[in-house]
Order: structure tokens, then C-alpha cells, then sequence
């Protein structure tokens, strides 16, 4: 029997600590556990990704930096926001197993949805560098998963504040792959113009003004976005879940609410039952505001398990 939804998440995604003061600290995970538990639903051990799975995603240079650091004692400050310390690497490989997992399980007819709330997030890592708070592009990694399991045509919808400049440059030449993304504009990386589309067209970025809200953010999704979805007819769809843009994060600005993002994810799961067989695999990124995680987390659950 098909279980509507499985959520993953593991232990040592609360151990990464980047440092005091950092924004992208373990309350953001418990936040969004409390509110997966609130809800009456039980989570799954994420599996650790295996370095072949991870090798798909990212340069044998980035891994061995990564993997030479997994047992040190001491923290690694790979840029002025990442931190590698020493439970970092097993929060990160267990953030792309969950992927990798939810992939295999909707695929196999497991679950129709998986939600991954797991940290740190992914999609700034590209191809040979962690950044941005991401160590491994955990999104990334199971759409190559997919891909490796025969799907034709891999949707990822990136509806985080941040552009995701590592999940666009892993994907700039696949086909395969489209990649989805409504952002604030001129806000870190500072990538994601109009203009930058991808090798084949298979790149659609939405920059959006600061404080641009509920209408300016929807308008993007069905009149750009949600259309270019549909005419690529996906096989699979996959989520990068950043709820920074929720009007209470400290980080972003756009000024949207829970409400949207149920919204948004209701639109996606239509798309998914009309070409993908409903499966859909959602992934935490960003957000970091305990109370707007745990707002949006409740929002974007309950209209994953919606028919």
C-alpha cells in the first residue's frame, strides 16, 4: 500500500553547529520537527548518501575537501557563512540520503510524497564548492538519483529567497533537468537574472523586488513559472522548500505568508498528478525564523498529503 507521505530526518541533522550566532543553527530543525510531530506524524531515518551518489553532483576536488574534515575536532570555515565542524559532514550526508531515499520511495511506489526536513541546506553547493550555508547540493543529488533510475524529466521548483546559484550550475547543461526558481532579487548569491536560462532553456528565473508579497509572488508562478512546468511535462518533481521568504524571517524580505506557500504547493501537486503520478519529493533549505518554520512546515505538509 502507497503511504500518502514519509518524512525524513536523522539525529545528525541537529548536531551541525556552524557557531554561535549563526543563523542556520539546530533550532531551525527543531522548529520544523515540532511541527511535523504537532501534525500526528512519524519520521524515517535518513540513510547516509554514499560517496558514488554524491560523486553525480559534485567534483572528486569538493569531496575530498569535505570528507578529509568528517572526523576532525575542530571546525573549518570554509567561506565567511560555512562552516564545516565536526558533526557537519554527517548532517550534510544525511541531508542527501534523505533525498536519495525519498526519491526510491516514490519512485517504487512507497509514498506518494516525501517531505526531507533535514539541515544544512543544499542548493548554494555547486558543483565544486560549498557555500552559503551548504556543504553537499542535497536536491541535486536526488535528482541524479532519478535520473540514474530511468526518469526522462526532473522538475526542481525552488521557491526559496535565495537563488539557488549551485542547483542552476549543476544543472546549466541537462536537459534532463529544469530548474524552477522565484527569489529576491539582488539578495546572496546575487545570480538568477532573467537572462540566465540554462544551455538548453532548461533554467527559469523569477527575481522578485523586496517586500514584493502575497500578489507579486503568486503572480510569478502562474504566469511564468507554473506555466513553463506544465509544458515540460515532469516525470518527477522535486522541491527546494525555503521558507525565508515568509514576511517574519530575518534574512529575506519578500514579505509572504504560509498561506502561499500552501498555495504554491497545492499548484505543484496538481502538476504532479497530471504528469509525474503524483510523486513529489520536497526538501528543507532555507528559513530561519522558528516561528515561521513551524507556520509553513504545518502549511506545506498538509497540502502535500491534500489529493
Amino acid at each position: 500500500m502507497t503511504a500518502a507521505l514519509h518524512i525524513y530526518t536523522h539525529a545528525s541533522c541537529l548536531a551541525h553547529e556552524p557557531g554561535p550566532g549563526h543563523p542556520e543553527a539546530p533550532f531551525r530543525l527543531e522548529a520544523v520537527l515540532s511541527a511535523i510531530h504537532a501534525l500526528g506524524h512519524h519520521t524515517l531515518k535518513a540513510p547516509f548518501a554514499s560517496r558514488a551518489q554524491l560523486a553525480r553532483a559534485h567534483s572528486a576536488e569538493l569531496l575530498d575537501q569535505l570528507f578529509a574534515h568528517q572526523n576532525a575536532d575542530v571546525a573549518m570555515r570554509i567561506d565567511a557563512d560555512t562552516v564545516l565542524g565536526p558533526n557537519s559532514m554527517s548532517a550534510a550526508l544525511a541531508a542527501a540520503g534523505a533525498g536519495v531515499a525519498g526519491v526510491h520511495d516514490v519512485l517504487d511506489g512507497r509514498a506518494k510524497r516525501v517531505f526531507c526536513a533535514v539541515r544544512p541546506p543544499g542548493h548554494h553547493a555547486t558543483r565544486a564548492q560549498a557555500m552559503g550555508f551548504c556543504l553537499l547540493n542535497s536536491i541535486a543529488v536526488a535528482a541524479y538519483a532519478a535520473l540514474d533510475a530511468g526518469i526522462r524529466r526532473v522538475v526542481i521548483v525552488d521557491f526559496d529567497v535565495h537563488h539557488g546559484n549551485g542547483t542552476q550550475d549543476i544543472f546549466w547543461d541537462e536537459p534532463r533537468v529544469q530548474y524552477l526558481s522565484s527569489h529576491q532579487a539582488a539578495l546572496y548569491p546575487g545570480t538568477g537574472a532573467a537572462h540566465e536560462c540554462g544551455a538548453s532553456g532548461n533554467i527559469v528565473n523569477v527575481p522578485m523586488p523586496r517586500m514584493a508579497g502575497s500578489e507579486k509572488f503568486r503572480a510569478a508562478y502562474t504566469q511564468t513559472i507554473l506555466p513553463a512546468l506544465a509544458d515540460f511535462a515532469p516525470e518527477l518533481v522535486l522541491i527546494s522548500a525555503g521558507f525565508d521568504g515568509h514576511a517574519l524571517d530575518p534574512l529575506g524580505g519578500l514579505n509572504v505568508h504560509e498561506d502561499d506557500f500552501a498555495w504554491l504547493t497545492r499548484a505543484l501537486c496538481l502538476q504532479a498528478n497530471r504528469t509525474a503520478h503524483g510523486r513529489i519529493v520536497s526538501m528543507l533549505e532555507g528559513g530561519y525564523s522558528a516561528t515561521a518554520l513551524a507556520l509553513c512546515t504545518r502549511a506545506h505538509l498538509l497540502a502535500l498529503i491534500d489529493p
